[in-house]
């Protein structure tokens, strides 16, 4: 539920409400009996502490350890320099992908 801020307009009297959404608002100040008038508040501010807010920072101990195993098999492959993929040879007589194999007439 929000806190609304209002405003005495007879005697500037400023106050806080806790309300639900849906609730009315207050029409009378409490010290006087007064008019009153919901002021637009900037609500409320967001406080970040920590050491820093990513996604990752977040993730469940489990992933992190897999990130972890999947970085240390990384760059062990890197340094007795394999490679962690493979590519295959293309096909004798396959066309080039960039158009520029030769095409058989019909």
């Amino acid at each position: 539920m929000p806190t609304y801020e209002y405003e005495c307009l007879e005697n500037g009297h400023r106050f806080e409400e806790f309300q639900s959404i849906t609730a009315d608002p207050i029409t009378t100040c409490p010290e006087c009996g007064g008019p009153v008038r919901r002021l637009i508040g900037s609500g409320a501010g967001i406080i970040f502490k920590g050491s820093g807010f990513y996604e990752t920072d977040y993730r469940s101990e489990s992933y992190r350890k897999a990130e972890k195993a999947e970085r240390n098999s990384a760059s062990k492959s890197t340094s007795t320099g394999k490679k962690s993929s493979t590519k295959t040879a293309a096909p004798a007589g396959a066309g080039s992908s960039t158009g520029t194999g030769t095409r058989s007439a019909d």
